[in-house]
């Protein structure tokens, strides 16, 4: 009996067993303040799931670089940089998707390399590098679209006319399965899927968990740690760029001031799943229940009228208590 009680605490003491209960308590509160019957809805799932699908994609990039010991500020400001750039060469200049999406993803994958290689050629500490691309990726949105919101309205000499919608922002914008779920969240998913594999089956992310728990260990066995910074913080960047994409299309606009938080929003759903801000410990299965538990606490708020000032009040107290649960502090 004993030795069963034991195993139950080891079980409980798992971050994912707590991240799972958190999300398990949302959900219950979700099913006991009902406004109407909405929750029971699949309608509800299917649009919470697609609005929280940016963060998570997000998130995603996040959890990499928290893993190896870092953070990265400047997700925010490059989703807003890319959903710019994605809406001038798709709205404006009416590019293939083949050819405006691997472009955009590069931008957004530079500007991680840029952090990653600040991080660890110069050692500059990772907040203020970052900190650093999020003002510049910023601006350059702004500049480039001479601080307007890129959009299909466009003047010309002959008037205001409406461009073409792209093709691309169609695509991300239509649900398939019947209906069921929205083609952005398979985008999300597919994120997680090669977060997977990265952490959990390729050589790079166990170089990424050994540098976030012991980085001069690391270096002492022989692991890339320069190389291995510049991956972390290069997928954030390809991560947020993503993420921009699917924002621009659902906004149908690129808006220069998109992303804004976002950082804060994405850190926090990787913290609430259960990856330690140390680094070297967590995973992306822990992000995509943290992420769930955002998207419900918000759409649960949402659904019950909750204000914006009372939604922003007690979804950081539920964070708060979320993280010191997991944590197991009293």
């Amino acid at each position: 009996m004993l030795k069963r009680s034991g195993q139950l605490a080891r079980v409980l003491e798992l971050p994912f067993t707590r991240a799972l209960i958190a999300l398990l308590v949302i959900l219950a509160l979700g099913a006991l303040f009902n406004a109407d019957g909405t929750f029971f809805r699949w309608d509800t799932h299917r649009d919470m799931l697609r609005h929280i699908s940016r963060f998570g994609i997000l998130a995603c990039g996040m959890t990499i670089v928290i893993i190896a010991g870092g953070i990265d500020l400047s997700v925010g400001s490059v989703l807003g940089l890319t959903a710019v750039v994605s809406a001038l060469l798709s709205i404006h200049h009416g590019m293939p998707a083949w050819v405006a999406v691997p472009l955009c993803c590069l931008l957004g994958l530079a500007c991680g390399a840029v952090s990653g290689a600040l991080i660890a050629r110069f050692s500059i500490q990772p907040f203020i590098a970052t900190l650093a691309m999020m003002v510049f990726a910023r601006g350059a949105a702004k500049y480039i679209s001479e601080g307007k919101k890129i959009s299909q309205g466009v003047e010309t000499p002959e008037g205001f006319q409406y461009l073409d919608f792209p093709k691309l922002y169609e695509f991300l914008n239509a649900k398939i399965l019947g209906d069921n779920i929205a083609v952005v969240t398979l985008v999300f998913l597919l994120c997680v899927l090669v977060s997977w594999l990265l952490l959990a089956r390729l050589r790079p992310g166990r170089h990424l968990y050994a540098i976030g728990g012991n980085e001069a260990a690391a270096r002492l066995s022989g692991v890339p740690v320069g190389w291995a910074k510049v991956l972390a913080y290069a997928m954030s960047g390809l991560f947020a760029s993503l993420a921009g994409i699917c924002q621009a299309a659902q906004e149908t606009q690129g808006d220069p001031e998109a992303g804004a938080s976002y950082e804060l929003t994405a850190i926090a759903i990787v913290v609430i799943g259960g990856t330690s801000l140390s680094g070297g410990r967590g995973g992306i299965l822990l992000t995509l229940l943290g992420t769930l538990t955002i998207g419900y606490l918000e759409k649960i708020l949402s659904i019950n009228a909750v204000g914006e000032a009372g939604r922003l009040m007690l979804t950081g107290a539920i964070i708060v208590s979320a993280v010191l649960f997991q944590r197991g502090r009293k």
